[in-house]
């Protein structure tokens, strides 16, 4: 079903002045099943911000919130990974890049969803690995939130088995305007940021990415309350979120691909297939930032990496696999720019 484009109203209000840069504004905005969109694309925004106002947004789980009690199937569900947004944000231009540091992240509702489906899933027959014997069955997990506990609880179907298991809530999908004129897929990870899959898109955390467009629109959803690495059977324990986060520009500095930093340590991001070139995307930025950043040769960083680096894959079950690289701050030079 295609999703409206219909704009919903924002409020401005003046947030809590440890939350924001000078002049900066909390723009806050509600997104409902008929304002989402399913691609990433250059579309009317829903809402304009400036660099350091802060976004009070919610998203719907990446089943649109369809799925809500035993019985349900996945034929309820309108379409994958529902985003909200565009946002646009003023004064980016393509060449630019757009920080997004995340504030707070809670998750909004009591449940969460895990579920896998026919043609769907690491272990399971796709259109990328067709296989002769039947695919896998439907089924549909509930994970029950324990908000005091900041744990979700896993019941399996086949026994009386359960175990909880801690919340680290971040975006699955988040990402911007592809360039070219392209819409891509709200289940695809590329350049654009996307359905990455990265627990770093989390408090504490701030998000690179490339601006290709005027304003870069800003889209996100897909809320995870956990999830493995890899996102093995197809689904973390998907929940809807309510999130905020602080956008800012960096004006002539342009990335390939998204990037996340903290306090402690440096990564980057690769997608692509095979698992091998996805992996080398991420080194050969990281690489990069280093060498820009931190002022050692890229032959140097290289050899560093191969002693400290750490990798983890996020996804591999979309039509591109996403790794993340990392390198803690601790074993590079006093930053040079």
């Amino acid at each position: 079903m295609r999703p409206s484009l219909a704009l919903a109203v924002v409020v401005l209000s003046v947030c809590a002045p440890e939350l924001i840069s000078q002049n900066g504004k909390v723009v806050t905005y509600h997104a409902g099943i008929g304002d989402v969109k399913y691609v990433y694309a250059s579309t009317p925004p829903v809402a304009h911000l400036r660099p350091g106002d802060i976004l009070d947004t919610n998203t719907l789980d990446c089943f649109g919130n369809a799925i809500k009690k035993p019985g349900d199937t996945l034929s309820l569900v309108k379409g994958d990974n529902p985003l909200t947004g565009p946002f646009y944000i003023d004064g980016a231009e393509p060449g630019d890049t757009l920080a997004i540091k995340f504030l707070d992240l809670q998750v909004d509702g009591n449940q969460g969803i895990g579920a896998f489906a026919p043609g769907f899933g690491a272990l399971n027959e796709t259109n990328y690995t067709p296989m002769l014997h039947a695919p896998l069955p439907e089924r549909i997990w509930f994970y029950p939130i324990d908000h005091a506990d900041n744990t979700a609880i896993f019941q399996a179907l086949d026994s009386k088995f359960s175990v909880k298991v801690p919340l680290h809530p971040f975006f699955g999908c988040i990402g911007v305007a592809p360039a070219n004129g392209e819409a891509r897929s709200s289940i695809v990870p590329a350049e654009f940021g996307g359905n990455m899959d990265a627990p770093e898109a989390s408090v504490g955390n701030t998000l690179y990415l490339p601006v290709n467009v005027a304003g870069g629109l800003l889209f996100m959803g897909d809320g995870h309350a956990a999830m493995g690495d890899g996102e093995v059977a197809g689904t973390a324990i998907e929940v809807p979120l309510r999130a905020r986060m602080q956008v800012s520009v960096i004006k002539g500095q342009k990335i390939a691909w998204p990037r996340f930093e903290n306090d402690e340590a440096i990564m980057t991001v690769g997608a692509y297939r095979p698992l091998d070139d996805c992996v080398r995307i991420a080194f050969t930025e990281l690489i990069a930032w280093i060498h820009r950043d931190y002022g050692l040769s890229e032959l140097d960083a290289y050899e560093l990496l191969s002693e400290v680096a750490k990798i983890h894959l996020t996804e591999m079950v979309d039509p591109n696999y996403v790794a993340v690289a990392s390198v803690e701050k601790k074993y590079l030079p006093k930053k040079a720019r």
